[in-house]
């Protein structure tokens, strides 16, 4: 296909603009194959090079192409599985232990296929590091034994997202669970990290393990000659004045023990409202203590009666 110029002489000739020219151009065989064997250069082109490993373009594009696809990937499965959470009304904790776990997998084995991209064959990297992996392993026990424990939470689910517990004395709620470590919100709304291996190998109390309502208690002592029958009444009337007892049927008021200084009461009752019980608590006991000050009841301070026993004291004579 040729061109045609406009002359003085042939004014009736087709004419081409120039973006026509460019488009045929473009489309020409010998002009694609110049842009790929430039493209082809390009990618070729050494980054860095360290022995007989080179990393080129190429590499980088291929280990792009493989976290954008994990990423894109991770995300279709979170949704995917969330979705059914939400449509079955499956339980979060489970679904997002599920999702961790597939997280992780997914990224070691992209991890490996970034390796390989580069030359690096795993199997003889892992074969030739044994001797230090051991040195590494000696040195960071601590931190293998985090992972280790981590993987046995998202696995073994004894642990989920939004699960109250009670660690070294300090109510914390689950808010992640990492590979490492976990992150909660304590009572004072403080974020706490906790490593895993802390959960796994300590003393543990669950409060939302098996129910989510939980029982708790309010104990008080009232003075020696206050009507017991009253103060049982009084206590679970106040607690059915507060609104995050569960069922009026569980609360119960008791007679405990006789005291030092005071008779001693306690009254029992359920709750959902685990994570934030003490502010409830305390609101009961101003419950308690108004009706107490309405009916006359007395809590007593804590004392002690002294009785000195009266007679003669033979005093002996200082030797001389």
């Amino acid at each position: 296909m040729g061109f045609h110029y406009i002359s003085k002489e042939n004014t009736n000739a087709p004419t081409l603009s120039l973006l026509q020219a460019e488009s045929i151009l473009e489309r020409h065989p010998m002009v694609q194959i110049i842009q790929m064997e430039t493209l082809s250069k390009i990618l070729d082109f050494d980054l860095v090079s360290f022995g007989e490993y080179k990393v080129k373009v190429y590499t980088l594009v291929v280990i792009l192409v493989i976290s954008l696809t994990t990423n894109v990937l991770l995300n279709l499965i979170k949704k995917a599985l969330f979705r059914r959470y939400k449509g079955l009304h499956l339980d979060k904790g489970n679904t997002y232990a599920l999702y961790q776990i597939i997280k992780y997998v997914v990224w070691i084995i992209a991890f490996g296929f970034m390796l390989e991209s580069v030359g690096i064959k795993v199997t003889i990297l892992i074969a030739g590091s044994a001797a230090l992996l051991v040195g590494v392993g000696l040195g960071l026990q601590q931190t293998f034994n985090d992972i280790i424990s981590g993987i046995i939470l998202l696995s073994e689910k004894s642990i989920k997202i939004n699960d109250i517990l009670e660690i070294d004395g300090d109510i914390v709620e689950i808010q992640e669970i990492g590979l490492r470590t976990s992150k909660g919100l304590n009572r004072n709304d403080i974020a706490i990290i906790i490593p895993n291996s802390l959960i796994t190998t300590n003393k543990v109390i669950n409060w939302s393990h098996q129910n989510k309502k939980t029982r708790f208690r309010i104990s008080v002592g009232v003075a020696y000659g206050s009507d017991v029958d009253l103060v049982i009444k009084i206590l679970e009337e106040s607690v059915l004045e507060h609104p995050d007892y569960h069922d009026e049927k569980l609360i119960e008021g008791r007679f405990m023990n006789f005291g030092n200084s005071s008779l001693d009461f306690e009254v029992l009752f359920f709750s959902e409202n685990v994570f934030r019980i003490e502010k409830a608590k305390s609101d009961i006991r101003k419950i308690i203590n108004r009706k107490f000050s309405e009916n006359h009841i007395v809590i007593p301070f804590p004392q002690m009666d002294v009785h000195f026993k009266s007679g003669a004291i033979d005093v002996l004579p200082k030797d001389t």
